[in-house]
């Protein structure tokens, strides 16, 4: 007993367990520092402080002595008796001096027993003795006050023998706890197993589903690098492309400025000439005596400027070219065109949609491919710009319909094919009927399909003839007269060339004829239309594609293709080909 006297004097009075290092208030009261701590911190300091125990008040934060005697008294009792706090189980109940484990639990006396109280316990078969339990009273019957031995299997319920004689389980079918507990046991044995199954197949997916996580990041680090090398390269040849064009531009500006720099130098010269000959004019006009004005020696160098010499004898400043806009332009079409054509050789995707700038006709598949302009298909080089049912292009993605030649649109010496794809010269008159849509200029032919929004591409295949013609029109183009030939008018813009433009190409709109610095060197042309952004670029399908020009306008209608030829054929074209056969055969582009 003085034992837990001297436990109970070593309890903290807020968490009644033994100290963990004590600290001492003034008012002589012991407390474990974390306990006295954590109330003193819930106290309003405005209203002062006061002890848990003897609520004795203080002004101020009272300050925190430790107690080390009381610390080691309560840590010395807590090493002697480590057995107390050891035991978890349940404990003899007639220990009552200290804890000690039980060994059984006699149901009839509801108390649990250590070994040497079990030895003088009653061996009578009414004291039924089980393994140790805190739940004794379960295992009787709460009516009959009766143990627990059957199990009525049809209210599932345990019962004792009042119950299954007597009570309201009479007649029902019961079995011994024993048998109904093993039965339920296999079931429960089966089941276990069925979850067993379920958990490793579950573990395997799991397995599964991490493999493949770790393999998609694998995947995707390897991809996120090859993206980066890649960015990096391009962003090299967008930066070499960059130099190379701003050094082109850079030399033009040389030239100009040493140009117009000996065109300045020469009318510095030709003003002071003028500013000597007013000095000397005055000087004459200013002279009083007749004789002096007409016998002056200078007066025959004098001579209205009206009757001399213009401006060709300054250089002729007006004649100095300006900057090449166009070859500036070519240089960066042929430079993106070359990066694109780069990226299609790389990458295993499929082409994408890339504006107006043509795709690139390196290494293409035979077999039909998506077009890098959506809506379209393209076998290898020969592109077929799908179209409306009703023939007028929407967005991308409407149902398919070709450009097809309009018979009723052709010149009388233009003979088309069957399939509508080619236009051939004839000498002699086809006897077309005469139709308000028709063309009088001979050899000229208008497409059927109505361009009116979006972006679309087509190709041609010109025959070596004396003249050929291809481009855009609105379908109000005159049919008659001098305005109704193509690129004479504000309604056309064509591409030309043929033995009549010494194998050049030409770009022609409103009469205006704009000659390219490029030779033939492929009989094939891509024609570009992004309608919204108001570009109608021209392309030589050579190798690699090369741009011409581009006309830049805001399209107030729908357009069609138009197409002429003079002694010879042009063809819209559908053959897949790819242009390093082109450079194969000898046909080498240039730059």
């Amino acid at each position: 007993m003085a034992s837990a006297d001297l436990r109970d004097e070593l309890l903290c009075s807020i968490c009644l367990n033994l100290y963990t290092d004590p600290v001492i208030l003034r008012c002589g009261h012991n407390f474990c520092w974390g306990c006295i701590d954590q109330v003193l911190n819930t106290q309003d300091g405005a209203g002062g402080y006061s002890c848990p125990e003897c609520r004795e008040e203080f002004q101020e934060r009272p300050t925190l002595q430790r107690n080390i005697t009381l610390r080691n008294v309560a840590e010395r009792l807590r090493s002697t008796q480590p057995h107390e706090e050891e035991i978890t189980g349940i404990c003899c109940t007639y220990c009552i001096h200290s804890p000690v484990p039980a060994v059984k639990s006699c149901l009839l006396c509801e108390a649990s027993l250590c070994d040497n109280h079990l030895r003088v316990h009653s061996k009578s078969p009414e004291h039924v003795l089980t393994d140790p339990s805190t739940s004794l009273e379960k295992r009787k019957c709460s009516v009959h006050k009766k143990v627990l031995e059957y199990y009525c299997t049809e209210d599932n319920a345990c019962i004792c023998v009042s119950c299954r004689l007597d009570g309201e389980h009479q007649g029902h079918r019961v079995e011994k706890l024993d048998e109904a507990s093993e039965k339920k046991k296999k079931k429960l044995r089966n089941v276990l197993q069925k979850v067993i199954t379920k958990r490793e197949k579950t573990e395997e997916r799991v397995r599964s589903v991490e493999e493949r996580w770790r393999k998609a990041e694998e995947k995707a680090s390897a991809e996120a690098e090859r993206v980066t090398v890649l960015f990096l390269d391009i962003r090299r040849r967008q930066d070499d492309l960059e130099k190379r064009v701003l050094s082109e531009i850079s030399r033009q500006e040389e030239l100009l400025s040493l140009s117009l720099s000996d065109v300045i130098q020469k009318l510095v010269i030709k003003k002071d000439e003028l500013s000597r000959k007013m000095r000397h004019i005055v000087e004459v006009c200013n002279m009083a005596d007749p004789l002096d004005v007409l016998q002056d020696p200078d007066t025959g160098d004098l001579c209205d400027p009206e009757e001399g010499g213009g401006d060709e004898d300054t250089g002729g400043h007006d004649k100095t070219q300006d900057v090449d806009v166009d070859v500036i332009t070519g240089m960066l079409h042929t430079g993106i065109s070359d990066i694109m054509t780069y990226l299609q050789t790389i990458s295993p995707a499929k082409p994408k949609a890339m504006g107006a700038q043509p795709p690139s006709v390196r290494s293409r598949p035979s077999h039909t491919q998506a077009s890098p302009v959506s809506g379209t298909e393209y076998g290898g080089d020969g592109v077929i710009v799908r179209t409306g049912g009703a023939g007028e292009v929407g967005t991308y993605g409407e149902g398919p319909a070709d450009i097809l030649l309009n018979v009723n649109t052709a010149g009388n010496n233009l003979l088309i094919s069957n399939d509508l794809n080619m236009a051939t010269w004839r000498k002699e008159t086809q006897n077309h009927p005469k139709t308000a849509e028709r063309f009088l200029c001979n050899h000229q032919v208008m497409g059927t399909g109505r361009f009116s929004s979006g972006r679309h591409y087509w190709d041609v295949e010109i025959n070596v003839s004396v003249l050929w013609m291809v481009g855009m029109c609105y379908p109000s183009i005159d049919r008659r007269g001098d305005q109704s030939y193509i690129g004479d008018n504000n309604m056309s813009w064509v591409l030309c060339g043929g033995q009549v433009c010494n194998n050049q190409y030409l770009v022609i709109h409103v009469g205006k004829e704009i000659k390219l610095r490029h030779q033939i060197s492929s009989d094939r042309v891509r024609i570009c239309l992004d309608y919204e952004a108001g570009r109608l670029s021209f392309y030589e399908l050579c190798y690699p594609i090369r741009h011409l020009h581009t006309f830049m306008t805001t399209f107030t209608g729908p357009l069609h293709a138009v197409l002429g030829v003079y002694d010879g054929y042009i063809k819209i074209s559908r053959s897949p080909t790819d242009m390093r056969d082109h450079h194969h055969r000898g046909n080498v582009p240039r730059d």
